[in-house]
């Protein structure tokens, strides 16, 4: 049998429009009874191992009317024991240690989890990476703490298509500040480039916030190259890592990255409302001021003083009372990524998004689909974008019939390929899905 399949998938392909042959060429093109036959081929002929990490698939819970789910780059599915790990911590270590478990453990959790977090997925040393809070308000932490660090820079650059919650908090921030916002508009496809950043800093910025990768198209920047050119300039460099975190291999410390933030429902599946997680790096702690200063970051938690004096570390992003029952779904996940090495997710998602512009280039490329995100597998990150007058419409039939790829505004479907819960049948039969619904009509 090709890699992934079983016969019920099988049976689904053929009722999607695949005969033997052409199942078998899709899957694994080379002689199903030869010596090769747990190949696949991806594009230019190079054959690729078997799934290494295929028996992660079984790890996360079935949902039930959903035959293909592509949209882990939005929210990750669970685990299997997530309601088993819920279950334990109502009983035990919230039911039964009540109160006791604040020392016992949960006092600690937001700075633990995050130096987890930074060794298994962003490359950081221990005491930089903390958990707290939502995407939104540590992006407002960390840019508006940036924004005062020097009076004489007094412009902050972002990108004009980047999410709109950086954007709406870069034009709050520089409304606070009395900042000017220097926007870039780099190619829709390919993403920001050193260049663009080079164009555009000077001895008058004070931050450059980027995302790693881009949320449309799936662009992965340069990370390393533009926060050297946003240094060059003397700004500091803060990185949205939304759509990177535990797909993409990085480096925060040897590249210097001043600041990041990420959140943990996408590729970490810690659950909807999941907290994020700050990266501030060591020389910039008890130098920027973050403007929520909550209890839980003061040096003192119980003193109760009359004033406030910030902690000196980590804990100074800290506002109110962590999350702590948001924290739990993603740690399973952590330990998967562990065990299968952020690189070996890293290869499986290449492999994915590989084949599914492979597919696109076979079959939605002759129905007038665009493909709206970069070829080259090392300059993309997670998911492929791909664009059609219709796709709102067909996006509507797909989710009838349990097949969940993500709209986006005007006309794109991002098929989000998450490595760890996705299998390359998924990416197959989403992509015939689209072609047989363009070619049907029927939406």
């Amino acid at each position: 049998m090709p890699v992934d399949l079983n016969p019920l998938e099988v049976a689904a392909l053929r009722e999607a429009g695949l005969d033997d042959a052409a199942l078998l060429r899709a899957l694994a093109p080379v002689d199903p009874l030869g010596p090769t036959a747990p190949l696949l081929l991806l594009p230019g002929g190079t054959p690729s191992t078997a799934d290494p990490l295929r028996a992660h698939l079984d790890a996360f819970a079935e949902a039930p009317g959903v035959t293909t789910y592509l949209d882990g780059n939005s929210l990750g599915r669970p685990l299997r024991d997530i309601p088993e790990k819920l279950a334990a911590f109502v009983r035990d270590d919230w039911g039964t240690r009540l109160i006791r478990s604040w020392d016992e453990q949960w006092m600690a959790l937001p700075m633990e989890l995050g130096d987890r977090i930074g060794r298994v997925a962003l490359g950081a040393a221990s005491g930089q990476t903390v958990v707290a809070d939502s995407t939104s308000v540590l992006i407002y932490k960390l840019m508006r703490a940036a924004a005062a660090a020097d009076p004489d820079r007094t412009e902050l650059v972002i990108e004009a298509g980047n999410f709109p919650t950086d954007r709406f908090l870069a034009e709050g921030v520089a409304a606070e500040t009395g900042m000017t916002l220097r926007w870039l508009e780099p190619d829709p496809v390919h993403g920001v480039t050193i260049a663009d950043v080079e164009a555009v800093v000077s001895a008058r910025t004070a931050l450059v916030s980027l995302s790693h990768v881009d949320y449309r198209s799936g662009a992965l920047a340069d990370m390393p190259g533009i926060t050297a050119a946003a240094h060059e300039a003397g700004a500091l460099m803060m990185w949205d890592l939304c759509h990177s975190v535990g797909v993409i291999p990085m480096q925060l410390d040897e590249w210097g990255v001043d600041l990041a933030v990420g959140c943990t429902y996408k590729y970490l599946n810690g659950g909807p409302g999941s907290p994020a997680f700050a990266y501030l790096r060591h020389g910039l702690q008890g130098v920027l001021r973050q403007p929520i200063q909550g209890w839980w970051s003061a040096a003192d938690i119980f003193a109760m003083g009359p004033e406030y004096v910030p902690s000196g570390d980590i804990r100074q992003l800290l506002s109110g009372t962590p999350p702590v029952t948001s924290m739990l779904a993603m740690q399973g996940m952590l330990d998967l990524i562990e065990q299968s090495t952020i690189e070996g997710v890293r290869a499986k998602s290449q492999s994915l998004t590989d084949l599914a512009v492979r597919a696109y280039d076979e079959v939605l490329a002759p129905l007038g689909v665009r493909l709206l995100s970069p070829r080259d597998a090392d300059l993309r990150g997670g998911h492929v974008t791909i664009g059609h007058p219709d796709f709102r419409d067909v996006t509507r039939r797909l989710w009838a019939d349990g097949i969940i790829p993500d709209f986006r505004f005007p006309d794109g479907i991002r098929l989000g390929l998450s490595p760890l819960s996705t299998s390359h049948v998924e990416t197959i039969t989403g992509v015939l899905a689209v072609r047989d619904a363009l070619e049907s009509g029927d939406f």
